[in-house]
């Protein structure tokens, strides 16, 4: 008996168990990894990678074996059973993720807060006519998408009337997509959706994965615009306040899950979904490092990953007490792993440094695969 037999004793399930994807490489070593059957494209490349964790629940915890691709591409062939349900996933993280709008991605969402507590931009933005410039400087320096937000989910913020919000996201939104800007609002009620897709926002990105608000899943599907799931633990008011997980990935991935499966009995199609577990949003700085170390887990999922770690509080506790707008040097850092481990879209404050990293990364990628 092998090590996935005595991990898996009782089969698959389709929920039951957790891939993932590790020694990722770039370039011509990955090539020939793949080349030779011992590796598989990471979301569709550049990347590839060589072994996968296999992990599971059990009543002790999570326990995992890490195998090489080979060795479960073997172990697939020999069991049609469950090997047919593992292959699904590992095809499933492989494959290029669905465009977004047209985007195939890798791409960058610029973060646009008409707010006036915002963690980072607070205030910034209040003005419309300030908010629309910025907006516009983002599409200008690369920005595929410029995301609208009317209420700060910053920890301890609390809520502002939908009046409110709509007073500042809807002249914002308006503008921006008149100038040819993707516009996604930000917000996590079904009324602001609907009254900015009509003003001409195109995606709809909300913190409460379209939970927080019963309307919201027939509203999108109605509208037929993309929706980013995104997980949060609590709400911004509390959310800091001692997170608690069994395991944070696995719960999150199983929050996510759960989230899709419901979305699309409901009628979302599956590619007109995104994915974000929410770094900072009821996690510690244990709990973020984690979630980073493991994104890979969620592209099982096949639809895009958006991550959006800009300028947030854990980068300053690791970069010894930075405020937010010297957090750059950290945000950089951490738009590029999660570039190498496949995520889709990265949500930014600043887009043309991410721009540029991004164009870097990948023109590397491609000159030592040439």
């Amino acid at each position: 008996m092998d090590d996935l037999d005595q991990l898996l004793p009782s089969g698959i399930g389709r929920q039951e168990f957790y891939l993932r994807p590790l020694a990722i490489e770039t370039g011509s070593a990955g090539q020939a990894l793949t080349a030779a059957g011992m590796a598989r494209p990471l979301a569709g490349g550049p990347a590839v990678f060589a072994a996968v964790e296999v992990s599971v629940r059990q009543a002790a915890g999570i326990a995992a074996v890490t195998l090489p691709v080979a060795v479960v591409r073997d172990w697939i062939a020999r069991r049609p059973g469950p090997g047919a349900v593992l292959s699904a996933r590992l095809d499933a993280i492989a494959a290029p993720r669905p465009p977004v709008l047209g985007i195939a991605g890798p791409a960058v969402m610029g973060i646009v807060n008409v707010t006036p507590d915002s963690f980072s931009d607070g205030g910034d933005h209040l003005d419309p006519a300030r908010a629309v410039d910025s907006g516009l400087a983002m599409m200008a320096a690369g920005a595929a998408f410029v995301d609208v937000g009317g209420e700060s989910t910053r920890p301890g913020a609390a809520p502002v009337s939908e009046g409110e919000e709509l007073r500042r996201v809807l002249p914002v939104v308006e503008r921006l997509a008149a100038a040819g800007a993707r516009v996604s609002i930000d917000t996590r009620r079904a009324r602001v959706m609907r009254e900015a897709v009509a003003a001409g926002a195109v995606l709809v990105n909300d913190v409460t994965a379209l939970a927080g608000d019963i309307e919201a899943p027939a509203t999108v599907a109605a509208a037929g615009v993309p929706a980013v799931l995104m997980h949060m633990q609590g709400e911004p008011q509390t959310m800091q306040q001692s997170p608690r997980y069994d395991s944070v990935l696995h719960d999150i991935h199983d929050y996510l899950a759960g989230r899709l499966e419901r979305l699309t009995a409901a009628g979302l199609p599956l590619d007109r979904l995104i994915v974000d577990p929410g770094i900072g949003f009821g996690k510690t700085l244990q709990h973020n490092l984690a979630i980073l170390g493991g994104l890979g887990v969620f592209l099982g999922f096949g639809v895009p990953l958006l991550v959006g770690l800009s300028r947030k509080g854990f980068i300053g506790r690791l970069g010894g007490g930075a405020l937010p707008r010297e957090r750059l040097g950290g945000s950089l850092a951490g738009a590029l792993w999660a570039l190498a481990r496949g995520a889709s879209i990265l949500r930014v404050h600043d887009v043309g440094e991410t721009v540029q990293a991004l164009a870097l990364w990948q023109a590397m990628a491609e000159e030592e695969g040439a």
